[in-house]
């Protein structure tokens, strides 16, 4: 059996000293997308064209570390639709804060399709 020598060859400069992380808008934006996609009560809708479904859609702004987000999302009916908002608040943003380190100052939900639990009859 070798041992292994585990103490580092040198010493690492200062946090500060060692630059800077910075995380895309558009990576801001997806993780809001798939946090608010996992909220219960949410929908997929269909695609125009029929290209598929699409969950909700996010749009990202804001400077250095606080963003602010409007999602667009469709919702099951019924639906109470004031608790699964509050839901996706809550949900967005601790996943926006949690793997970014980006404060949410704001998050605007439009609620753009309720869309009933029963599949059509024919597709």
């Amino acid at each position: 059996m070798t041992a292994v020598d585990l103490r580092p060859s040198e010493t690492l400069p200062a946090a500060e000293d060692r630059g800077t992380l910075r995380i895309d808008q558009s990576v801001v934006r997806k993780v809001a997308q798939r946090a608010a996609d996992q909220v219960p009560g949410t929908a997929r809708v269909e695609r125009k064209l029929g290209l598929g479904t699409h969950g909700a859609t996010a749009r990202i702004s804001g400077h250095d570390n606080d963003v602010d987000i409007a999602l667009d999302v469709a919702l099951h009916y019924p639906a109470a639709v004031r608790t699964v908002v509050g839901d996706l608040r809550a949900k967005v943003t601790e996943e926006v804060e949690h793997i970014t380190s980006y404060r949410v100052r704001a998050l605007r939900v439009t609620v753009s399709a309720l869309l009933p639990d029963i599949p059509p009859r024919v597709r």
